[in-house]
């Protein structure tokens, strides 16, 4: 059984903070799951890109206020507390936060731990 608590993750190599969010990766390809889990935390004011070719992810907000744009569709959606939204087309999108927002996302193939966006808002994967 896999145990850990958000306490150990913050300040330690499992937390990736950039200017646009922190994200505090709880489980990740290391632990031999499927997919990897994170709380990420997303700060007021930013507008980040976003397409994951390589990865297939599903997001749950739990605080906060934001919305996600589909590019090239211009398609947007409001993000608030009890929204999912899952990028099950490899969606390129911006995400903007109006406020804080608190997300808590699972990712399949997993993260390794130290991965942040491209200039085309991708994560790499490993083999």
């Amino acid at each position: 059984m896999i145990v850990r608590k958000m306490a150990d993750i913050i300040g330690s190599a499992q937390e990736v903070v950039t200017d646009n969010w922190a994200s505090r990766r709880m489980l990740l390809k290391s632990d031999g799951m499927s997919y990897s889990f994170h709380e990420t935390i997303i700060f007021p004011g930013t507008e980040t890109l976003i397409w994951y070719k390589n990865h297939l992810e599903a997001v749950y907000c739990v605080e906060g206020e934001g919305e996600v744009e589909l590019i090239p569709e211009g398609a947007i959606y409001p993000i608030e507390p009890g929204t999912m939204y899952a990028l099950d087309k490899h969606d390129k999108h911006h995400l903007r936060a109006k406020s804080r927002m608190r997300l808590i996302c699972v990712f399949n193939p997993p993260l390794t731990g130290r991965e942040v966006h491209d200039e085309e808002g991708v994560y790499a994967v490993e083999d």
